[in-house]
């Protein structure tokens, strides 16, 4: 259901239920700037003020998947409901600034400027000219979605995947900039590499990120 009084600081949620032992708080089904902005604060907002019964948060882009004691599913969701309400009004945390060198050495750099009508000098200087807001982690361990570029910055997906790129790839399609953190096949433009890991499963937490930090890239040296 849809829960159109949160207030007008974010998009009007919808309740998902999925089974008996998970809700999905989903703020829009396309990523835009208030979806995630919602996503980030509901998930800061359950981390501080936890609910009874709920045994994992997730985030996502657009959306917060709440993992649940099944015999208290009902009871979250009205509780849910009361965190929502009071969404509008939760003060986040002040975010965490990081800087991120990368090689741009990738295969797809040149393609991706030339699309853009720049020059690879050009598009690297506007690429990092601004920082981006880590929009989730996630999809694979570690792996790291930030944004949102400007509209002249976007580009879509490649038409053909690539079947595995290794941990430290810098990716580019969207309206984002991704790091890859473990091996995994891809659809994104490859602009480089990092030596910034952002997965460590001897830690705890695992990974360095979270929703919410800003993250200003810059030309390794």
């Amino acid at each position: 259901m849809t829960d159109a009084s949160v207030t007008d600081t974010y998009p009007a949620p919808t309740i998902v239920p999925l089974g008996d032992s998970a809700l999905l708080v989903r703020f829009g089904t396309r990523l835009t700037d208030p979806a995630n902005r919602a996503a980030i604060a509901l998930a800061d907002l359950l981390e501080s003020e936890p609910l009874a019964g709920v045994i994992e948060v997730v985030p996502s882009l657009v959306s917060v998947l709440l993992r649940c004691d099944p015999l208290a599913a009902t009871d979250i969701a009205g509780e849910l409901r009361l965190r929502l309400f009071s969404l509008g009004t939760a003060a986040l945390p002040p975010a965490r600034d990081w800087t991120i060198p990368v090689h741009f050495d990738g295969p797809d750099l040149d393609t991706v400027a030339q699309t853009l009508g720049m020059s690879r000098a050009d598009f690297i200087s506007q690429h990092n000219a601004q920082a981006l807001r880590v929009l989730a982690t996630g999809f694979a361990p570690g792996f790291v979605y930030c944004g949102l570029h400007a509209d002249d910055l976007i580009v879509p997906r490649r038409a053909a995947v690539r079947a595995a790129v290794p941990p430290g790839t810098v990716l580019f399609a969207a309206g984002q900039t991704a790091i890859t953190a473990t091996e995994l096949p891809t659809g994104w433009h490859i602009l480089g590499h990092t030596d910034f890991t952002n997965f460590d499963p001897g830690t705890t937490p695992a990974t360095q990120l979270k929703g919410g930090d800003h993250v200003r890239f810059t030309v390794a040296t």
